[in-house]
């Protein structure tokens, strides 16, 4: 081992995996990424194939060394985060059952309506939070209904991190901000909860044993080392859930402070000593032992923003040119309020505010002198709108914030920054690095004793580089178009669901004309 540790960070994002190799005063040394395929069998269903993770991993752990100019020797310890509430199930001997539902798959939707009108009181009691699509427990309560025979052959239930960490290690465990993601973990009494295992059929005995998030693990086996690339030996150190990740990796560590998340989905967060229990609202214990993050979240940001990429400006990827810069300079010289044009980004339908999985995505309010760059900017502008639907509902219960960290791929953008800013009335910071892998690799540094605890490990590695300040007139305009988007929002919802009722039973199609 060398006298200056390096610390490695894998993180599992919706898309792709990213593995990153910090040092410990927090300087990125190098980096790699390797996508992901998501599969949709059916419209709302969204599942990946836990192989692919793996294989993911195989191929950027080397790069990453690769890019940092380090030997495996030299990584002090290893650490994981990705998104929460994704099982994966294996049988007896080990062997995978099903590909993984995501987060965002929304199959299970009469499975959490059902859940919330026989149990919510209880489940929001027990577990802190309400039944949605998002959350394991009715994911699996829709696998004992529609699947049952993968359920009677399920041996351990892992989330999607610890799965992939335990190819590493050959264990199995998780941690609380993990376990409370699956809906099925007593928070009061520090244990999963039998009682809601038994509601949806679900056997407590394949449910892993819970650990602390900076808790060293394991090892590297020899046979994971010859795969990765890594060292032998290398400790391992457990990790959590990407939003408690970035929430602590941004140097979010203190109550109070308020996180944005501009990634696949996009969220909001505040840092506080206890968790805020209300209907609305989602709680998660924080990276920081004794600290907890309130969050909620809009299904659709970067996704989205990807989707109009794919759709009308992939041409514009050429000659060394990104076309997310192409459609970032466009948004740029558009007016603010994009001459009248709203953007609804429930492209699968919502979370929060809303909790309604048949809600959908629309333009409206277009005329012929929108283009291309119009359209751009009111994407950001609508997820702008989303997120202060979002932050509306904290301010409901007494939460609130002046500023607020951005975290995820969408914090590049000055453009959508400023939106951001100006939308939510708040003081946006951009850190030097917003990346999941950038706090797993501190929470490695945690469990490996290179940093004294959690907040040393952000006082240390975690620094401010830009501002978004709002600009008071942009605000008060902003205001205006969002109790748009909000009437108009609400006058489409049955229209929403019509379209989903009509899109399940079309008629057969017509025989060609002859």
């Amino acid at each position: 081992m060398t006298s200056a540790p390096r610390l490695m960070g894998i993180d599992l994002g919706a898309g792709s995996l990213k593995t990153m190799i910090v040092a410990a005063d927090g300087a990125v040394l190098g980096s790699a990424s390797a996508d992901i395929p998501t599969h949709s069998p059916h419209p709302g269903w969204s599942e990946q194939d836990p192989q692919d993770w793996w294989r993911a991993l195989c191929a950027t752990v080397p790069r990453a060394l690769q890019a940092a100019g380090c030997a495996a020797e030299e990584i002090a310890a290893v650490s994981f985060s990705a998104g929460a509430h994704t099982p994966v199930l294996e049988d007896r001997d080990g062997r995978l059952l099903r590909p993984a539902i995501l987060w965002n798959d929304q199959r299970s939707g009469a499975e959490a309506a059902e859940l919330q009108a026989s149990d919510g009181e209880r489940i929001l009691a027990t577990t802190l939070n309400r039944p949605t699509p998002t959350w394991t427990l009715p994911q699996l309560l829709w696998l004992a209904r529609h699947e049952p025979g993968i359920v009677e052959r399920t041996h351990r239930l892992y989330v999607a991190k610890d799965w992939l960490r335990t190819r590493l290690t050959g264990g199995w465990e998780t941690d609380r901000t993990e376990a409370v993601g699956t809906l099925m973990y007593d928070v009061p009494a520090d244990r999963w909860s039998h009682e809601l295992c038994t509601r949806i059929g679900w056997n407590p005995a394949t449910l892993p044993p819970i650990v602390g998030t900076a808790q060293v693990v394991g090892e590297v086996t020899s046979s994971a080392a010859a795969a990765s690339g890594l060292r032998a030996g290398t400790p391992v150190v457990c990790g959590t859930s990407d939003t408690s990740i970035e929430t602590f990796g941004v140097g979010s560590v203190a109550p109070g402070d308020g996180t944005i998340k501009l990634a696949t989905a996009a969220t909001v967060s505040i840092v506080g000593e206890a968790p805020r229990v209300h209907p609305t609202l989602i709680n998660y214990p924080l990276v920081v032992p004794g600290l907890w993050y309130t969050i909620t979240g809009t299904n659709s940001c970067a996704s989205a923003h990807r989707w109009l990429r794919d759709r009308f400006f992939a041409h514009d990827e050429r000659d060394g040119r990104s076309a997310f810069d192409v459609m970032d300079r466009l948004a740029a010289e558009v007016p603010a309020g994009s001459q009248g044009l709203l953007f609804h980004p429930y492209l699968r339908g919502e979370r929060a505010p809303h909790w309604d999985p048949l809600l959908r995505a629309d333009f409206i309010g277009m005329t012929f002198a929108h283009d291309r760059g119009h359209f751009v900017r009111a994407l950001y502008e609508g997820i702008a709108y989303s997120l202060r639907d979002i932050l509306e509902q904290f301010r409901a219960q007494g939460l609130g914030m002046s500023s607020a960290r951005l975290a995820g791929g969408g914090a590049r953008s000055a453009c959508w920054r400023q939106i951001v800013a100006d939308v939510l009335g708040v003081e946006v910071l951009l850190p030097a690095v917003t990346d999941a892998s950038f706090g797993a690799a501190l929470v490695a540094g945690v469990g490996a004793g290179v940093f004294a605890s959690e907040r040393s490990a952000a006082a240390a590695c975690t620094r401010i580089v830009g501002r978004a300040e709002p600009d008071a007139a942009r605000h008060a305009y902003y205001g205006e178009l969002f109790e748009l988007y909000r009437r108009s929002q609400a006058a489409l919802v049955s229209t929403h669901h019509a379209l989903s009722r009509l899109r399940e039973a079309p008629p057969s199609a017509a025989e060609p004309a002859r």
